[in-house]
């Protein structure tokens, strides 16, 4: 804690009189840092520190009379819970957009932003008040113990994980530009300089990333630009080769400069706005165009491809072993969700080449479990009781695949009633449905959205969360540029391509329901008369689904063999792996319905 600040009043106080003498009406604070990423390191939560919000989505604006915090439905009781609404409003981000907020509450009011932490794309949105970009940003100037940027040492992505050298994917990278007829392409997200480049770092907890940004030159050259160059040993660069420069990220306006009279390729979502402004004031071409890195980077190869396999099997292990203790331990009482969630860790960190979670645990009894994104505290630690449900999405990052998983689970003992079984069935369903859909080539995530919904949309039930998201390979467990989700962009969905598969009903204040795992993108067999290619999903989660909160009767029989087909398949490649008890215990749980 800011021990000079120790309260969201001071701050947001203090906020406001740097406001007034920088002459602006208000203040754009975005949840993200300067690679416009969703995680970010300590010292770019300023979203968290000003109001409170921990969220890994959202916005505050600060006007000089009133304030406001907006989120997605992930975060609604979350946000209720951690910023004071005598200071904020609470806002739902798609509802009722920041932009929107403003052109109601501030019709032509000179808005600061930091142009380091909004994307042009973002900014675009912003009409009907005047967009003022700040040099430095005002809430550095007030978080005075502000922890410094990160310096973990930048690793090689080994070959065997990678499936594809660096050299190779920059020449390919550089392709495109050169077909564009563009000079270079200015990489802001950290994601893809780690993809092209084939290191990884611990810069953020839960993401093996380095902070890094990097101009790829259309001859297939590469800056790279972070602090403190010198973690990046001899090794790594040796790796990299002669073509990859490694600069301190102080030197990234004279990079620039030196770009002048060039065609530079901005994604205007995914780069700082600074980059753009600075290009063209130094005379520099602008031009829009789509990170090179994106798409094939979530294209995973051959290898990938396997090392998903293999790291899902190995991480089945440890979520087995977690279960069985579960169904064991639940009932008696003595456990809460950070107890619970620390047991599946120790579970995890004995299994081979686990480097971290990919995220924190999601670990939410009864009504938290209703909380989409709960984080559970030591001040909202909950004791997990008999005759309740407990939710628990976790994962965790190999250096052969990242793994995102969620299990409901009914402490027992006995049947869990028969309201909450048809709810769980009908998420299961529309799991289901979203497992075993085939569809040609073309067709993209929103399309496929309302196919896990339906079963829920039949008793008049939704879920405020989009159905699935993308996920790297040792990259991070969000990745874009395709998700199962309304609000998607339309982007079709490519072999190779590793998605989530999560519908959800969560009913405030008693439960939540959830259940995930990942698919892999193939293509699918061709059927008679078929004109078109089409494809389908392979699942990677290994872990059965809880008996106890399914009831058969709701399923057809096609969902029925399914679910017995996919928990067979459960037994028969993790159970080799067990020790005798739990091994006993799958057998149980796999059995047919």
């Amino acid at each position: 804690m800011d021990l000079a600040m120790p309260d969201a009043a001071a701050r947001l106080s203090a906020l406001r009189a740097v406001l007034a003498s920088a002459g602006v009406d208000g203040f754009l604070v975005p949840r993200s840092d300067e690679h416009l990423g969703e995680y970010v390191p300590p010292g770019g939560e300023r979203l968290a520190w000003l109001t409170g919000f921990t969220g890994s989505a959202g916005m505050a604006v600060i006007l000089a009379d009133r304030a406001a915090v907006f989120t997605d439905g992930r975060y609604t009781t979350q946000v209720q819970a951690e910023t004071d609404g005598s200071l904020y409003e609470r806002r739902h981000i798609t509802e009722e957009p920041p932009e929107a907020w403003l052109r109601e509450h501030a019709p032509g009011a000179r808005i600061a932003y930091d142009p380091w932490l909004q994307s042009e794309g973002t900014l675009k949105r912003f009409t009907g008040v005047q967009l003022v970009p700040l040099s430095a940003n005002p809430i550095d100037a007030i978080w005075t113990d502000r922890p410094a940027p990160p310096a973990t040492e930048v690793r090689v992505q080994l070959p065997e994980h990678a499936g594809m050298s660096s050299e190779a994917k920059r020449e390919a990278a550089a392709a495109q530009l050169r077909a564009a007829g563009e000079d270079a392409c200015l990489l802001a997200d950290a994601h893809s300089v780690a993809w092209l480049l084939n290191i990884r770092g611990r810069d953020l907890s839960h993401t093996p990333l380095a902070l890094a940004f990097a101009l790829l030159h259309a001859d297939g050259s590469v800056r790279m630009f972070l602090n403190a160059p010198e973690r990046v040993p001899a090794a790594t660069r040796a790796a990299m080769g002669n073509r990859v420069s490694v600069e301190p990220r102080e030197e990234i306006p004279a990079a620039l400069r030196q770009l002048k009279g060039r065609k530079v390729r901005i994604d205007a979502d995914s780069t700082p706005a600074w980059f753009a402004a600075t290009l063209r004031e130094d005379g520099a071409t602008v031009v829009a165009g789509e990170d090179p890195c994106r798409l094939p980077r979530a294209m995973k190869n051959e290898t990938e491809q396997q090392g998903a396999r293999n790291a899902h099997l190995r991480d089945a292990v440890a979520v087995a072993r977690f279960l069985s203790w579960f169904a064991a331990e639940a009932h008696r009482g003595g456990q809460t969700e950070m107890s619970a969630a620390a047991r599946l860790l120790s579970f995890r960190r004995e299994v081979e080449g686990f480097v971290a979670e990919s995220f924190p645990a999601i670990s939410g009894a009864a009504e938290n479990g209703a909380i989409v994104h709960y984080r559970v505290t030591p001040e909202t630690d909950r004791a997990i009781a008999a005759g309740e449900c407990y939710l628990i999405d976790s994962g965790a990052q190999y250096p052969d695949g990242t793994t995102d998983i969620t299990r409901t689970l009914w402490t027992g003992p006995g049947a869990a009633p028969a309201g909450l079984r048809q709810r769980y069935t009908a998420v299961l369903r529309g799991h289901i449905a979203l497992s075993t859909v085939r569809f040609p080539e073309g067709v993209a995530g929103p399309h496929l959205d309302a196919i896990a919904r339906r079963p829920l949309w039949g008793f008049g039930l939704d879920y405020d969360h989009g159905t699935g998201h993308g996920v790297g390979s040792f990259l991070s467990v969000h990745e874009g540029p395709v998700s199962f989700s309304r609000a998607a962009k339309v982007v079709p969905i490519r072999t190779g391509m590793i998605l989530s598969n999560e519908p959800g009903y969560y009913l405030p204040g008693q439960y939540g329901i959830r259940i995930e795992n990942l698919l892999l993108t193939r293509s699918a067999e061709p059927q008679p008369d078929q004109v078109r290619p089409f494809l389908e999903f392979e699942t990677l989660t290994l872990a059965p689904y809880d008996r106890a909160l399914i009831e058969p009767a709701m399923l057809s029989p096609e969902e029925r063999r399914w679910v017995d087909a996919y928990q067979a398949r459960v037994l028969a490649e993790v159970g080799p792996l067990l020790d005798a008890p739990t091994g006993a215990w799958l057998a149980e749980a796999c059995a047919p319905l």
